[in-house]
């Protein structure tokens, strides 16, 4: 009966479209009309930034580009839809849709099908990662209370709950612990006291040792409520976020500590497809010798040991097909100018005694209460006079863009950057309100570090649906897929894989093929070696016609690739088709 329902309604239909003389799709005007439109999105994609490598793609790889196109069209209609789950749309008390903020889909993304393939992807090189918030945070925490001599001392006594809330806190070897009878939890504790860490963990009034630990991860982490909270703006975010960093600097920077954390970090990020990584580290903290009480007197041990760890995990099972590491120096752009300088020449003293271990020099912190570029143009031209004349080559990969402003004086940090000949941009979130500066980023072959989830975390966009990347990529523009602080962030994991997830399912013009591209990319931008300006942009222009390091890699890569597409074939194509195209 409902059948022949339908069949009178569609002839209803019909009559009445004809009566009103409106056109069928199967009209020639109209079928000219859409072959005109698909033309002109064709000839769009065209000026995409991943249009060559799309159509380099092997016919395994366009097969498995089309089954992971399914797979992320099905958990769209199933996973991020509420007509399936109600009940976590309960739990977040709102609407539950794909390419939803980050500490909402979190632990439903890596749950899925597509994650388990994000997971398993060859992601080429890490450019923009700061090495003191990509440690995991309750492995990191473990690893203190397991370290002979760690103490702990605050600015107040922490009994009260806003003290715990607010009070700043740091960690410190001591050899002994002569005030082992005070109480950091009391009322008469005398600030900057070193506390036993395991006896102040144990002794903690919520809960012990457990509660202790839970308590001091809200301390160096953003928390998911602090995540979610966007209509108290980026200030508020960000100084949590800047008061989290010495914590865990006084933790990792402690010789057994970090000898440790290297190793974990590398791990985490082999085991996650990452072959190369480029660590920044804002040079501004104590760094201690095993045994030592005093902190050493400037960072070539730090940088020496750094070294070690890269050379000793190369000789692993795990870490036989890794790469390697380098670190961008960095200082503080919120310091004057006698702490600039002085960092510069830290910069050069480490390059000169371990060059192949720094590949360049930035300037880090929140851009709109820093100093910008323009104010610290006369120490920058200095610091390349100085570089000239002790015979170093340190390039800039300058923080840039990494705000809402339009037209204010960190906006236009993107404007020095590249006329001070910044290699890579990091963030250049703001970067798509100007034309001109695309085009020359374009020209000169200048690669954008983009870090998604840390841009919504840190409150510069909503969410990835709204975050300006896809606009970049459209226009040309060459991006790298980075995670910045995961540690801090919330990731949990040190790897890649949340934000390429995110990235494929929140943006439709993406797919796997765009990752491909962006994985590429990684490699392609990564400073292996020193290399004078025109040199690096030769070897950039010739990928894998190269003759260098850079186009083995690229190559190997490549060859990496379409393995792992072959996987994709093997694994899925049964159940999700094995013929045409994404």
């Amino acid at each position: 009966m409902a059948l022949e329902e339908d069949e009178t309604f569609e002839a209803e239909v019909d009559g009445w479209e004809i009566e009103e003389g409106l056109p069928q799709m199967e009209d020639p005007f109209i079928q000219r009309y859409l072959q005109g439109r698909d033309a002109l999105i064709e000839q769009e994609k065209k000026r995409r930034s991943d249009y060559v490598f799309r159509q380099s793609l092997s016919p395994m790889a366009r097969l498995a580009c089309a089954i992971v196109g399914r797979i992320r069209d099905e958990e769209r209609r199933t996973i991020w839809n509420n007509e399936y789950e109600d009940s976590l749309a309960e739990t977040i008390e709102g609407e539950l849709y794909p390419g939803m903020m980050f500490a909402l889909a979190k632990e439903r993304m890596e749950k899925t099908r597509l994650w388990e393939i994000v997971r398993r992807m060859p992601k080429g090189a890490l450019l923009h990662a700061h090495m003191d918030a990509m440690v995991d945070v309750d492995w990191l925490l473990e690893k203190a209370l397991a370290t002979e001599g760690m103490h702990m001392h605050a600015s107040r006594p922490l009994c009260t709950p806003a003290a715990l809330e607010t009070a700043s806190l740091l960690f410190q070897f001591a050899k002994s612990s002569p005030h082992a009878d005070h109480q950091i939890w009391s009322s008469n504790y005398q600030p900057s006291t070193l506390i036993l860490l395991s006896a102040a963990a144990d002794s903690f009034p919520n809960g012990g040792r457990s509660g202790f630990l839970a308590w001091l991860k809200t301390k160096c982490t953003i928390t998911p409520h602090e995540s979610l909270s966007h209509h108290q703006g980026p200030n508020a975010v960000w100084r949590k976020f800047g008061s989290v960093f010495p914590i865990l600097n006084s933790i990792m920077l402690y010789e057994p500590i970090y000898r440790a954390s290297v190793q974990k970090i590398l791990q985490d990020l082999v085991e996650d497809g990452v072959r190369w990584v480029e660590f920044r580290l804002a040079f501004h903290f104590e760094y201690r010798r095993e045994g030592s009480e005093m902190p050493e007197n400037g960072y070539e041990e730090c940088i020496k040991v750094f070294g070690e760890e890269i050379e000793k995990f190369k000789h692993t099972e795990k870490g036989s097909r890794f790469w390697g590491a380098r670190m961008i120096y960095t200082a503080l752009r919120v310091l004057d100018k006698r702490n600039i300088v002085t960092s510069m020449k830290q910069c050069i003293q480490v390059k000169k005694a371990y060059p192949q271990m720094i590949a360049g020099f930035d300037l880090v912190g929140q851009e709109d209460v820093g100093r910008p570029l323009a104010d610290l143009t006369p120490e920058l031209f200095w610091f390349r006079k100085r570089c000239v004349e002790e015979g170093v080559d340190i390039p800039f990969f300058f923080h840039a863009g990494e705000c809402l402003g339009d037209g204010d004086d960190t906006d236009h940090n993107l404007f020095d950057a590249i006329l001070l000949g910044t290699r890579r941009i990091g963030h250049g979130f703001s970067l798509y309100k100007h034309p001109l500066l695309i085009d020359m980023i374009k020209d000169k072959k200048i690669l954008i570090e983009s870090c998604p989830i840390s841009n919504e975390v840190l409150r510069l966009t909503s969410s990835i649906l709204s975050h300006p990347l896809p606009a970049l990529l459209a226009r040309g523009v060459s991006v790298a897929l980075c995670n910045d602080d995961p540690a801090i962030l919330g990731h949990g994991k040190s790897g890649l894989t949340h934000d390429y997830w995110q990235a494929l399912q929140g943006w439709e013009s993406l797919g796997l093929a765009g990752l491909g591209s962006l994985a590429e990319n990684s490699i392609r931008w990564a400073a292996f070696a020193d290399q004078k300006a025109a040199d690096w942009v030769k070897d950039i222009k010739d990928g894998t016609f190269g003759q260098g390091i850079r186009a083995a890699r690229m190559k190997e890569w490549n060859a990496e690739f379409e393995k792992y597409c072959q996987w994709i074939v093997m694994e899925y194509g049964p159940d999700y088709g094995s013929d045409g195209e994404e």
